[in-house]
Protein backbone atom coordinates (compact mmCIF):
# COMPACT_ATOMS: atom_id res chain seq x y z
CA UNK A 1 0.00 0.00 0.00
CA UNK A 2 1.27 3.38 -0.71
CA UNK A 3 2.91 5.42 2.23
CA UNK A 4 0.00 7.51 3.96
CA UNK A 5 1.75 11.18 4.99
CA UNK A 6 0.84 12.53 7.93
CA UNK A 7 2.90 15.48 7.06
CA UNK A 8 2.06 18.52 4.81
CA UNK A 9 5.32 19.91 2.97
CA UNK A 10 4.43 22.79 0.98
CA UNK A 11 7.16 22.54 -1.69
CA UNK A 12 5.82 19.32 -2.76
CA UNK A 13 2.22 19.51 -4.59
CA UNK A 14 -0.85 17.18 -4.04
CA UNK A 15 -1.83 17.74 -7.77
CA UNK A 16 -0.04 18.23 -10.86
CA UNK A 17 -0.32 19.21 -14.50
CA UNK A 18 1.84 17.10 -16.83
CA UNK A 19 2.61 19.59 -20.77
CA UNK A 20 3.02 18.17 -23.67
CA UNK A 21 2.76 19.02 -27.42
CA UNK A 22 -1.08 17.45 -27.58
CA UNK A 23 -2.64 20.32 -25.07
CA UNK A 24 -1.89 22.49 -27.84
CA UNK A 25 -3.34 26.23 -26.80
CA UNK A 26 -5.58 24.38 -23.97
CA UNK A 27 -2.46 24.47 -21.98
CA UNK A 28 -2.91 27.75 -21.16
CA UNK A 29 -6.64 27.82 -19.91
CA UNK A 30 -5.39 24.42 -18.05
CA UNK A 31 -2.59 26.65 -16.13
CA UNK A 32 -4.50 29.10 -15.05
CA UNK A 33 -7.41 26.49 -13.84
CA UNK A 34 -4.68 24.84 -11.55
CA UNK A 35 -5.05 25.83 -7.24
CA UNK A 36 -2.15 27.77 -6.45
CA UNK A 37 0.39 25.40 -4.98
CA UNK A 38 -0.46 23.06 -8.04
CA UNK A 39 2.66 21.74 -9.92
CA UNK A 40 3.74 21.28 -13.48
CA UNK A 41 5.69 19.39 -14.93
CA UNK A 42 7.16 20.63 -18.55
CA UNK A 43 7.34 17.95 -21.16
CA UNK A 44 7.43 19.52 -24.67
CA UNK A 45 10.25 17.14 -25.68
CA UNK A 46 9.44 17.11 -29.47
CA UNK A 47 9.47 21.18 -29.57
CA UNK A 48 12.86 22.74 -31.48
CA UNK A 49 15.19 23.81 -28.37
CA UNK A 50 14.60 27.29 -28.79
CA UNK A 51 10.78 26.75 -28.93
CA UNK A 52 11.09 24.51 -26.13
CA UNK A 53 12.82 27.39 -23.99
CA UNK A 54 10.69 29.99 -25.29
CA UNK A 55 7.27 27.82 -24.19
CA UNK A 56 8.89 27.15 -20.72
CA UNK A 57 9.49 30.71 -20.09
CA UNK A 58 6.24 31.88 -20.95
CA UNK A 59 5.09 28.95 -18.48
CA UNK A 60 7.39 29.88 -15.64
CA UNK A 61 6.15 33.51 -15.71
CA UNK A 62 2.53 32.03 -15.44
CA UNK A 63 3.73 29.75 -12.34
CA UNK A 64 5.53 32.73 -11.11
CA UNK A 65 2.36 34.87 -10.59
CA UNK A 66 0.33 31.52 -9.58
CA UNK A 67 2.35 30.33 -7.17
CA UNK A 68 2.89 26.61 -8.82
CA UNK A 69 5.70 24.42 -8.69
CA UNK A 70 7.43 23.61 -11.96
CA UNK A 71 9.62 21.26 -13.24
CA UNK A 72 11.51 20.75 -16.17
CA UNK A 73 11.80 17.24 -17.44
CA UNK A 74 14.37 15.92 -19.30
CA UNK A 75 18.03 16.45 -18.55
CA UNK A 76 18.68 20.14 -20.16
CA UNK A 77 18.27 23.41 -17.67
CA UNK A 78 15.50 25.32 -20.15
CA UNK A 79 15.32 28.56 -18.14
CA UNK A 80 14.93 30.54 -14.74
CA UNK A 81 11.64 29.48 -12.75
CA UNK A 82 12.42 25.78 -12.25
CA UNK A 83 12.15 24.34 -9.22
CA UNK A 84 13.22 20.90 -10.33
CA UNK A 85 13.64 18.04 -12.47
CA UNK A 86 11.60 15.11 -13.71
CA UNK A 87 13.38 12.15 -15.44
CA UNK A 88 15.46 9.23 -14.80
CA UNK A 89 18.17 11.01 -14.22
CA UNK A 90 20.56 9.49 -12.21
CA UNK A 91 22.79 12.87 -11.02
CA UNK A 92 21.96 15.00 -8.32
CA UNK A 93 20.07 18.59 -9.06
CA UNK A 94 18.86 21.27 -7.17
CA UNK A 95 15.40 21.01 -6.10
CA UNK A 96 12.59 18.42 -6.10
CA UNK A 97 13.24 15.74 -8.15
CA UNK A 98 10.35 13.59 -9.65
CA UNK A 99 11.00 10.17 -11.59
CA UNK A 100 8.59 8.49 -13.45
CA UNK A 101 7.63 4.67 -13.16
CA UNK A 102 5.57 1.98 -14.86
CA UNK A 103 6.22 -1.17 -12.79
CA UNK A 104 7.68 -2.26 -9.40
CA UNK A 105 11.19 -2.48 -10.93
CA UNK A 106 10.74 1.56 -11.86
CA UNK A 107 9.46 2.49 -8.63
CA UNK A 108 12.60 1.05 -6.75
CA UNK A 109 14.90 2.64 -9.52
CA UNK A 110 12.90 5.40 -8.30
CA UNK A 111 14.05 5.25 -4.50
CA UNK A 112 17.47 4.08 -4.98
CA UNK A 113 18.22 7.37 -7.35
CA UNK A 114 16.83 9.59 -4.31
CA UNK A 115 13.69 10.71 -6.10
CA UNK A 116 11.20 13.44 -4.05
CA UNK A 117 7.81 12.17 -5.42
CA UNK A 118 7.77 8.81 -7.77
CA UNK A 119 4.68 9.10 -10.89
CA UNK A 120 3.12 5.77 -11.24
CA UNK A 121 1.66 5.58 -14.48
CA UNK A 122 -0.83 4.42 -16.16
CA UNK A 123 -3.27 3.98 -13.26
CA UNK A 124 -6.35 3.89 -15.41
CA UNK A 125 -7.05 4.00 -18.99
CA UNK A 126 -5.77 7.38 -20.70
CA UNK A 127 -6.14 8.89 -24.15
CA UNK A 128 -2.14 9.57 -24.30
CA UNK A 129 -1.12 5.94 -24.08
CA UNK A 130 -4.12 3.81 -26.43
CA UNK A 131 -3.90 0.81 -25.87
CA UNK A 132 -1.67 0.40 -23.20
CA UNK A 133 -2.87 -1.58 -20.28
CA UNK A 134 -3.76 0.07 -17.14
CA UNK A 135 -2.32 -0.96 -13.48
CA UNK A 136 -5.86 -0.16 -12.01
CA UNK A 137 -6.60 -0.33 -9.13
CA UNK A 138 -5.53 -3.37 -7.50
CA UNK A 139 -2.08 -3.49 -9.12
CA UNK A 140 -1.36 -0.18 -8.62
CA UNK A 141 -1.46 -0.32 -4.86
CA UNK A 142 0.53 -4.13 -4.85
CA UNK A 143 3.53 -1.98 -7.66
CA UNK A 144 3.95 1.08 -4.52
CA UNK A 145 3.09 -1.27 -1.69
CA UNK A 146 6.18 -0.05 0.90
CA UNK A 147 7.29 2.60 -0.78
CA UNK A 148 8.05 5.48 1.64
CA UNK A 149 8.60 8.08 -1.30
CA UNK A 150 5.35 9.75 -1.65
CA UNK A 151 3.62 8.07 -5.03
CA UNK A 152 1.87 10.21 -7.52
CA UNK A 153 -0.74 8.67 -9.52
CA UNK A 154 -1.24 9.63 -13.12
CA UNK A 155 -3.23 7.80 -16.06
CA UNK A 156 -6.95 8.49 -16.98
CA UNK A 157 -7.24 10.48 -13.47
CA UNK A 158 -10.70 12.69 -13.16
CA UNK A 159 -12.45 13.87 -10.70
CA UNK A 160 -14.30 10.11 -10.04
CA UNK A 161 -10.92 8.77 -8.51
CA UNK A 162 -8.65 11.66 -6.96
CA UNK A 163 -10.90 10.68 -3.69
CA UNK A 164 -9.84 6.89 -3.56
CA UNK A 165 -6.66 7.58 -4.66
CA UNK A 166 -6.27 9.60 -1.71
CA UNK A 167 -8.08 8.16 0.98
CA UNK A 168 -5.50 4.45 -0.41
CA UNK A 169 -2.77 5.97 0.65
CA UNK A 170 -1.40 8.06 -2.60
CA UNK A 171 0.14 11.06 -1.74
CA UNK A 172 -1.36 12.72 -4.77
CA UNK A 173 -2.16 12.78 -8.34
CA UNK A 174 -1.63 14.02 -12.23
CA UNK A 175 -3.28 14.48 -15.09
CA UNK A 176 -2.79 15.97 -18.80
CA UNK A 177 -6.98 15.29 -19.82
CA UNK A 178 -7.82 16.35 -16.32
CA UNK A 179 -7.39 19.97 -16.40
CA UNK A 180 -8.58 20.55 -19.99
Amino acid sequence: MPRRHTVHRPFLPQCWLMTDERMGDDLWPALERLPRGAGVIFRHYSLPKAARRAMFERVAAIARRRGLVLVRAGDERLGRGEAGIHGRINKRAAGLRSWPAHNRREVMAGVRAGADIILISPVFATRSHPGARPLGRVRALITVAGVKVPIIALGGIDQSHQRWLLSAGFYGWAGIDAWR
